[in-house]
This record gives C-alpha cells, structure tokens and sequence, in this order.
C-alpha cells in the first residue's frame, strides 16, 4: 500500500551537497552571476563531479529499490541555481541513476522558505548563509562539513545508519542553556532528575527521526512477516549526557513513542572513539567540536542551533542573495 505522505521522509538537498561545484562557485564570485550562467549553459551535457552528501544520498535513496510499493522516502533538489543553468544538475542527476524529480530553483535567492512546501524534514547544505537562514526560520536545516567521504559501491549492503546528538538536535537546548548558564554538571544534573517526568520539547530534527522511527515499525512488521528479512535502517543517539540525566531523555523518547536501536551516554568520552566503531553514514551534532573531520566514512552534519551556536545566529540576517 502507498506510504502515509505525513510519515513520507523528505530530505532536501543543494545543488552544491550534492554535486562538486566549487570551480563553478569560483567563477560566481569572481566573474560575476553572467559568466556563471554562460558557463553552466555551456557545461550543460558535461556531468558534475559527486559532492560531499551524493554517498548519503544514494544509499537513503536505495531503501525505495527495497520498498519498492510503498516508496517512503524523497529527495528534492532545493538550488539557488536559476532553471537554466539547473538542467546541468538534473542530467547529471539522471547519468548517476538518482530518483530525484522534485526540485526548486530560486536564481540566487536562498531557498530556506521552500523548506514546508516541499514537506522536508532534513535540510543539508553547504551553505552556512542557506542553514541559518533556515535555522532562524524553524526550519529543520544542516550543514554539511568536509569529511573523509568514499562513495564505495555496495550493491548488497543497503544498510543505512544515521546517528544524532541528543541536546540542541532531537530536543530544544532547555536544557543545555541550564548548564551554560551554571558552567556546573552537578546542576544540570539536578535539574534534569527535578524534570525527570516531564518530556523536552522538540528540536529542529525531532520530526525526522520520529519518522525514521515510524519507517522502522514498518521494518519490523516486514520482519514479522519473514523471519529471514534484514533491516536496512538502524538509528543511534550519541549523548555527552551519562546518569543521572539519561532518565529524562530515554522518558522523552517513550513520550514520543519512539524508539532508537542504539544509545550512547559517553559523559565525557570523546565522540569519535564511539562513531568510529558505530559507523553511521550520517551523524547530526550542534557543536562542530563533536564533529571531527579525520573521521572516515561518515558525512557530518553540523546543526547551528540554540544556546551552542548563538554567536553565529545573531549575527546573520534573516536572508540574504548570495548565489
């Protein structure tokens, strides 16, 4: 049966995650929006270089070759490229056999308002401009930064792992702000165990990891159903919290009624030592500190928001119209 389109994972992607186009950027800015357009117009037939989320893409795109009924996650194409210097990017779409058919193309205008249009509940950019504009709009949004990215082919692993930090990403930083302000681990325990029955808020990607959640109910009943069935999708929290605060967010999750396949409290252990052994294909953090780009295989997400990124978001206008 056709997947429920409000449990649809839509995830919008740029031009420039997904396809190498830094020689092109640098003709943007130093010959001007004509010289771009002549070029790509020119370019047209020659087809791109992958960019630094094509592996990410293609694999979250390889669970619709499994569900092939039901077709529960999207991609669209979210450009500031203007349609005709956009057909370059969609015949190069099509040469490396991605199911991408929706897209916006804004000529040189961020496109962070197209985010609820297009029901997308993941955002990746390269763009810092793009994110936070996104960020400060509400909109679920994250940057991409350079990592150690192989785009391997794997035609019989289809297996999708996709990790987040806990505070600042799946909740909203209520919390964070209580240790921020203390500068105490002892207070901010104190006060999650005080709040220990009352659920956090949502953050920016709690939307999209309850409807990973509801895919992988969908999962399990397939696997019900045949007991020689493997899961293709497996989610994971990497949390600096440790006891007593990991009450809190495991009755938050309850709350939701979600469920995760793997969660880590490191209280104090360096990230990189756990995701280098989980090797998720995405990890989304809010601090770039956590995101260390010696790390192989894993496209990084940082997430600008909250009480960790305040600097930065203050500090950038609501839109801008930079190509």
């Amino acid at each position: 049966m056709p997947y429920p389109i409000d449990r649809k994972l839509v995830v919008g992607i740029s031009s420039n995650a997904l396809f190498d186009l830094e020689d092109e950027d640098r003709i943007f800015k130093n010959k001007g929006l004509t010289a771009y357009k002549e070029h790509q117009i020119e370019k047209r037939d020659s087809i791109l270089d992958k960019g630094l989320a094509f592996p990410f893409i293609k694999r979250y795109l390889n669970i619709n070759k499994v569900y092939k009924e039901e077709e529960p996650v999207e991609v669209v194409l979210i450009s500031k490229n203007s349609p005709e210097t956009g057909v370059r990017i969609f015949n190069s779409i099509k040469e490396y056999g991605l199911d991408i058919s929706r897209a916006a193309f804004t000529s040189g205008e961020s496109p962070y308002e197209y985010i609820p249009p297009y029901n997308i509940s993941l955002f990746l950019s390269t763009s810092e401009n793009d994110v936070l504009n996104a960020i400060n709009a509400g909109y679920p949004a994250g940057r991409i930064i350079k990592s150690n990215v192989l785009d391997v082919e794997e035609e019989k692993d289809l297996e999708l792992r996709v990790a987040f930090d806990f505070d600042g990403v799946l909740i909203d930083d209520e919390a964070e702000k209580v240790y921020k302000e203390t500068e105490q681990l002892s207070m901010f325990h104190q006060y999650e165990t005080k709040k220990l029955e009352t659920p956090h808020n949502p953050g920016l990607m709690a939307d999209f990891f309850k409807k990973l959640s509801f895919f992988q109910k969908l999962e399990s009943k397939k696997q019900e159903e045949n007991s020689s069935y493997k899961k293709i999708l497996k989610t994971a929290i990497v949390t600096a919290r440790n006891a007593p605060s990991h009450g809190r967010a495991i009755n938050t999750l309850e709350h939701w009624g979600v469920s995760v396949d793997k969660m880590f409290f490191l209280g104090g252990i360096e990230k990189k030592r756990v995701l280098e052994t989980l090797k998720p294909h995405l990890f989304i953090d809010d601090q770039l500190s956590h995101l260390d780009d010696t790390l192989e295989n894993i496209t990084l997400v940082h997430l600008p928001f909250g009480v960790a990124n305040a600097e930065s978001k203050s500090s950038l206008p609501k839109a801008t119209n930079k190509n």
